[in-house]
Order: C-alpha cells, then sequence, then structure tokens
C-alpha cells in the first residue's frame, strides 16, 4: 500500500467514529489510528525519496528532450541550408543554361545569315552564268535564222539570172 491510501483509511476512521454529543469531538481507536500513523511514518521517507527520484528523473528527461529538440532544430537549421544552397545551384545552372542557349540561338542566326547570304551569291553568280548562256544562245539561235534565210534565198549568176 502506498501512503495516500493508508491517509484515506485515517481518514475513514475519523469520518466513521462516534461523534461527542454536542461537540466536534468525536472517539476513535487510538491504537488504530497511532498504527496507521506509524505505517504512514515508515512509508513517508521511501514515498518522498521515490518521489525524489521521480523529480530527478524528470527533469534528467526533460533536459534531454530539449538537448534533442535542439540538436533536431541544429539539424534542420543545417538542412535548410544544405537545400537553400542547392537551389542556388540549381538556379544559378539554369542561368547557366539560359546563357548558353541565348548564345547558341545568336549564333545559329549568325550562320543562317551567313549561309543564306553565301547562298544568295552563289545563285547571283549562276544567275549571270544563265544570262551570259541565254544571250548566246539566242546569238546563235539568230545566226542559225539568218543562215537559214539567206539559204533559202535563189542565188543569182552573174549574169543576173537567178539559180534555184
Amino acid at each position: 500500500m502506498d501512503v495516500i491510501e493508508r491517509l484515506d483509511d485515517l481518514a475513514a476512521i475519523v469520518e466513521e467514529a462516534k461523534a461527542m454529543p454536542l461537540s466536534a469531538s468525536c472517539l476513535v481507536n487510538r491504537a488504530e489510528v497511532l498504527g496507521l500513523i506509524d505505517e504512514i511514518r515508515e512509508m513517508l521517507p521511501t514515498a518522498l525519496s521515490h518521489a525524489d527520484l521521480v523529480l530527478r528523473d524528470r527533469q534528467s528527461v526533460l533536459e534531454g528532450g530539449r538537448a534533442e529538440a535542439n540538436a533536431i532544430i541544429d539539424s534542420a537549421h543545417e538542412e535548410q541550408r544544405r537545400l537553400v544552397s542547392q537551389h542556388e545551384v540549381y538556379l544559378e545552372a539554369i542561368r547557366e543554361a539560359d546563357a548558353v542557349r541565348a548564345a547558341l540561338v545568336n549564333e545559329l542566326e549568325a550562320m543562317r545569315f551567313e549561309t543564306d547570304d553565301y547562298i544568295d551569291g552563289r545563285l547571283a553568280a549562276f544567275e549571270v552564268t544563265l544570262h551570259k548562256t541565254l544571250t548566246t544562245v539566242e546569238r546563235g539561235r539568230e545566226r542559225l535564222r539568218e543562215d537559214a534565210e539567206s539559204a533559202a534565198q535563189p542565188y543569182e549568176d552573174e549574169q543576173g539570172a537567178f539559180l534555184s
């Protein structure tokens, strides 16, 4: 039994005791009450030392909990710094990738412009060559027509007679 139960027993004895008429006093069995008080006295040092142990244990549990909570908070702060750092690295990589992409797009546009310019130049040279070739073909055809017309006219002999 513990101290609380013994105190409850003592209170029950006093409550159940016969009341003295016209008084707040009552009759209790002295030996029974003194026996309970002795039991309580014997239990008190044990109960108090047990309570002290519980209080010390409570204090060490609280200190351990605080230390663990602080360690968790420190770990969380470190993880936060690591994640922020990784995020910054990620953002920097995105910025660099965008810069490389923009440089490549500019270089591609310049190459496309140079290629178009080169092709236009080659086509212009081909156009000039074709134009010269067409002019030469037209002259050749013109000569052929002229030759064909002169061949179709009858020849006159030296006396002015036409030969067929």
